[in-house]
């Protein structure tokens, strides 16, 4: 049973409570919207499932929005579709009802994955997309020295990649996407080379794994990280990053087709 928050949210989230100026930090990359469009194949019509404030629509031509969370709905632009508000595990369509569809930064969030992406299979008759991480890899980015508790809490929230592709069944391919240095979408390893930024409460914010942990938590992260970034101690072990022009981390897409 698909569970929903006060405001609407559909699984582990409450975006009435985090989401407030999720739009202003989590702007979508156009690099990865290049990515994203690619997978899709030129579909023409395609659903985004947790579609949230919108981000990457561009990257489809006709999009149908589903989005349980009414704070999430609120901050979507004028000039996209209105997103109907309904959940993964219960879509309101009928069986291949589009050409291509895709959850972008929303599976983790899935009160049932497996069966959000049996009915995402359902109503797709070509290509299915998801914008997802490698549970596997998380760990490996620096914020695991100064926050594990938040990377662990991801590496558990991400489902496996052998476990997407499965239940979409199919022939499904994964794809490793670079993170560009100055990506405009704030998720967490989109500051690989610009620690600073994640010293912005608000920035956090907009990465739900933050919102799993305590204070103690984030104070600890405050404190370790500025004090390694005036020593010069972050520079010294992780400095190589600040002009490296992509990094490879955990972000993926795994792209399953009938």
């Amino acid at each position: 049973m698909t569970t929903r928050t006060q405001d609407g949210s559909a699984g582990d989230v409450d975006y009435g409570h985090i989401g407030s100026g999720y739009s202003s930090y989590r702007r979508p990359d156009e690099r990865i919207a290049r990515v994203i469009a690619q997978a899709l194949g030129g579909a023409r019509t395609v659903l985004n499932v947790g579609a949230g404030a919108g981000s990457y629509e561009s990257a489809a031509r006709a999009v149908t929005a589903v989005e349980p969370s009414e704070a999430m709905r609120s901050q979507r632009p004028a000039q996209l579709v209105r997103a109907i508000d309904a959940v993964a595990e219960d879509l309101p369509f009928t069986d291949g009802e589009f050409d291509a569809a895709m959850t972008l930064f929303s599976v983790h969030q899935w009160s049932d994955v497996r069966a959000g992406l049996r009915e995402l299979r359902r109503v797709t008759r070509g290509p299915v997309v998801i914008l997802t991480c490698d549970p596997t890899l998380v760990r490996d980015f620096w914020l695991h020295r100064y926050a594990p508790e938040v990377l662990d809490t991801e590496a558990r929230r991400y489902p496996a990649l052998e476990e997407l592709a499965g239940a979409l069944g199919g022939t499904g391919t994964i794809e490793t996407v670079p993170i560009p240095l100055d990506c405009t979408d704030g998720f967490n390893e989109a500051y690989y080379g610009r620690p600073e930024l994640l010293l912005e409460p608000a920035a956090r914010q907009a990465c739900s794994a933050w919102s799993f942990v305590d204070d103690r938590c984030r104070e600890h992260f405050d404190r370790t990280l500025r004090r390694d970034l005036r020593s010069g101690a972050w520079d010294a072990e992780f400095g190589h990053l600040r002009t490296q022009p992509s990094y490879d981390g955990s972000l993926v897409i795994v792209r399953a087709v009938p």
